[in-house]
C-alpha cells in the first residue's frame, strides 16, 4: 500500500493536486481513496460532488471521503465521549450541544490518523491520497503521536493507578464523575494505535509527503520551513509540485511581468528543494473544478509517470547535537568542496558550491547560533553551529 500526503500553504491548490493524483492512480488501475483531513473541507467542491463522512465511490477504482469530526467521535471515541458527556451534564452544561463540546481542538487530527490506520490494516485500498490541512496543521497532525508519547509513558501508568485508588473517595467529594477503568483503557488503546500510525507515517517505503507551492515568495518561504522540519523528523518528501505556472503559450503583454516574476521564483524553488524532483502544473483557462479538468491536471503534472511511485527516498537534511554544538547535515550530491561558500541571512542559510546553490530555512533552534565550520563527507555537507550569539 502507498500513502501520499499533500500539504502546502492555504490557497496553493493542494486539494486540486490531491484529487488529480487520485484520479490518475485510479485510471491506471490502483484501488484508490482520496480523503480530506482539513476541517474546512474543499475536496467535494474540487470534485464537484457532495461527499459523505464515509468513503464514497466516485468512479471505477476511486473513492473519496471528507472526515467529519463529530461523526468520527461517535464511531471511535465511544467511552471517552460518554464520560465527557456525563461530565458536562453533571455541571449543567446545557446551552450548547454536548456532542460539539466533546470535539475538542486537535481531535480531528487524532481521529483522521486512526481512520487511516484502519484502512491500512484492512488493506482496503492500494493507494490512499490525503488532502491535509495547511502546512502548520499538517506538522501538528504528523507530530501528534510523538506529543502523546511522554505523557503516556511517564504519567499515564501513575494516573491510572492513582485514579483507581482515589475514585471511591474523591468522586463524592468533588461532585463530578471521574473516568472509569474502561475510559482509561480506551485512551491507552487510542495511544497504542497512534504509536502504530507513527511508524507507518515514517516508513519511507509506504508514506510520502508532497509539498504544493505557487511561484510566490511567501508561499516558498513557508514551504522551505516545513520542508526543513519534515526532513528533521525523517518524513519522506518525495516531490514538490509547483502549481499555477503561467504557460509559455500565454504571450499577452498583461502577463509578461508575472511570467518574469514566476521565472525568478521557479529558480528559487529549485535552489530550495533540490535534489527532490519537482513537477509543474499550469494555470488553466478556467477554474479547476470537476472530474474532466482534474484529469487534465493529473496528466499535466505526471505525464506518463506513475503518480503513486516513490520519486525520492533520501533524507536531505538532518540535525544532530553534541554538547553545546549542533551539526546540520545537508545531502548535496555532485558538489565540489573547493568552491564552497556559506552565507547566513536571518533565518536563511545560503550555500553555494560551484554552480550549485541551496537556500535552507533554519529551524528556530539554530537561529541563535553561528556557523563554526563545514566539511564534505559521503556526498553531504556538514555544517557545525556553536556559541550562542548575542543578537
Amino acid at each position: 500500500m502507498r500513502i501520499i500526503l499533500y500539504t502546502g500553504k492555504g490557497g496553493v491548490g493542494k486539494t486540486s493536486i490531491a484529487a488529480a493524483t487520485a484520479l490518475k492512480c485510479a485510471i491506471e488501475g490502483s484501488k484508490t481513496l482520496v480523503v480530506s483531513t482539513d476541517p474546512a473541507h474543499s475536496l467535494g467542491d474540487s470534485l464537484d460532488i457532495k461527499l459523505s463522512p464515509e468513503p464514497q465511490e466516485i468512479q471505477e477504482n476511486l473513492w473519496a471521503q471528507e472526515i467529519d469530526s463529530i461523526h468520527e467521535v461517535e464511531k471511535g471515541w465511544g467511552k471517552v465521549q460518554e464520560y465527557l458527556t456525563t461530565l458536562f451534564t453533571s455541571k449543567t452544561v446545557k446551552d450548547i450541544t454536548t456532542e460539539e463540546l466533546t470535539v475538542f481542538p486537535g481531535i480531528e487530527d487524532l481521529l483522521s490518523l486512526l481512520r487511516i490506520l484502519k484502512y491500512y490494516k484492512e488493506k482496503s485500498y492500494d493507494v490512499i491520497i490525503i488532502d491535509c490541512a495547511p502546512t502548520g496543521e499538517t506538522l501538528a497532525l504528523l507530530s501528534f503521536p510523538e506529543m502523546l508519547r511522554w505523557w503516556m509513558d511517564k504519567l499515564f501508568p501513575i494516573k491510572k493507578t492513582v485514579m483507581k485508588i482515589a475514585r471511591p473517595i474523591a468522586q463524592p467529594l468533588m461532585g463530578i464523575p471521574l473516568p472509569s477503568d474502561n475510559v482509561m483503557d480506551e485512551i491507552e488503546n487510542i495511544y497504542n494505535q497512534l504509536d502504530e500510525m507513527k511508524h507507518i507515517l515514517s516508513d519511507r517505503e509506504i508514506t510520502s509527503i508532497r509539498v504544493v507551492v505557487n511561484p510566490e515568495k511567501m508561499v516558498i518561504k513557508e514551504a522551505q520551513r516545513s520542508f526543513t522540519y519534515l526532513n528533521i523528523y525523517n518524513f519522506n518528501v518525495d516531490a514538490i509540485v509547483v502549481n499555477r505556472v503561467i504557460p509559455d503559450s500565454v504571450t499577452d503583454d498583461y502577463f509578461k511581468v508575472w511570467k518574469d516574476i514566476q521565472k525568478k521564483y521557479k529558480q528559487m524553488i529549485i535552489e530550495s528543494f533540490s535534489p527532490v524532483p519537482i513537477f509543474y502544473a499550469p494555470m488553466f483557462e478556467r477554474e479547476v473544478v470537476g472530474i474532466d479538468i482534474l484529469n487534465r491536471l493529473g496528466d499535466e503534472v505526471f505525464g506518463s509517470n506513475n503518480p503513486s511511485r516513490i520519486y525520492y527516498n533520501t533524507r536531505t537534511q538532518n540535525i544532530s547535537k553534541e554538547g553545546n554544538e549542533y551539526t546540520l547535515t545537508i545531502y548535496m550530491p555532485f558538489a565540489d568542496k573547493k568552491d564552497l561558500s556559506l552565507n547566513q541571512k536571518s533565518d536563511e542559510l545560503i550555500i553555494k558550491v560551484g554552480n550549485i546553490k541551496r537556500t535552507i530555512t533554519l529551524p528556530r533552534t539554530l537561529l541563535n547560533y553561528t556557523v563554526k565550520g563545514a566539511r564534505f563527507e559521503d556526498e553531504a555537507l556538514k555544517i557545525k553551529f556553536g556559541g550562542e550569539s548575542n543578537e
